[in-house]
């Protein structure tokens, strides 16, 4: 696989990114997500991604922050720069996001369309502790999900039915309807009875409804 610069830069972008967000977050108190911003419409990420050694090795992931803030014209008081920094979940979230990019080759851009800095933050207690190419398996695999029609969707299909039509049979509201199918409402969490009335309009099992990541149930036997 062809990476998005030489492996020679990747600890130190890994420890700058992850500066960046442990100072942004916890120090200038900004939402990562929105420090995330900055850092892609700045144009900072760009460089960044390329691997230009200025950005990922030449300054620290404080001057880095202090930088893009600057560049973007918010007024801020920039904390005292921090020397040490302890292992945070904040840092763990830049790191871990630097070396994604690095090893997918995506654009900042292209990642934060598919995850955003509070669900990667979700991901620090099962994940911190296991190998990077884990993280990467585990957001490409919430990528290929998300690109996948919902197993409502996919019944109700070869059922026949339009959403409105499902709706009304089942008794469902149809933006409710609309939202299990789009995974803006967990249908794992609907009431027993609608996935109930869902199956049998659509004469399946209520387990053909469901959503779960399917290496989850391979491995739920070890």
């Amino acid at each position: 696989m062809i990476h998005a610069y030489d492996d020679q830069y990747l600890d130190d972008a890994m420890e700058c990114l992850g500066e960046a967000m442990d100072y942004a977050s916890n120090s200038c108190q900004m939402n990562m997500d929105e420090f995330l911003g900055l850092f892609i419409v700045t144009g900072y990420a760009e460089q960044f991604a390329a691997g230009v050694p200025k950005y990922v090795s030449g300054i620290s992931g404080t001057e880095l922050v202090m930088d893009i803030l600057t560049r973007s014209g918010t007024d801020a008081d920039f904390p005292q720069a921090q020397i040490d920094y302890d292992y945070s979940p904040q840092y763990w979230c830049g790191w871990i996001l630097a070396y994604y990019q690095w090893y997918t080759g995506r654009s900042f851009k292209e990642i934060r369309k598919h995850i955003t800095m509070k669900e990667i933050e979700k991901l620090y207690p099962a994940l911190h502790e296991a190998s990077e190419k884990k993280f990467v398996d585990t957001v490409n695999r919430m990528i290929r999900k998300e690109n996948l029609p919902t197993r409502l969707q996919a019944q109700r299909k070869i059922s026949g039915y339009t959403q409105k039509e499902l709706a009304e049979k089942v008794g469902v509201n149809l933006r409710t309807l609309q939202q299990y199918e789009i995974r803006a409402k967990d249908i794992n969490k609907a009431a027993g009875a609608t996935i109930l009335s869902l199956a049998r309009a659509l004469g399946c099992r209520v387990e053909d409804l469901l959503e779960y990541d399917s290496s989850e149930v391979e491995g739920s036997g070890e």
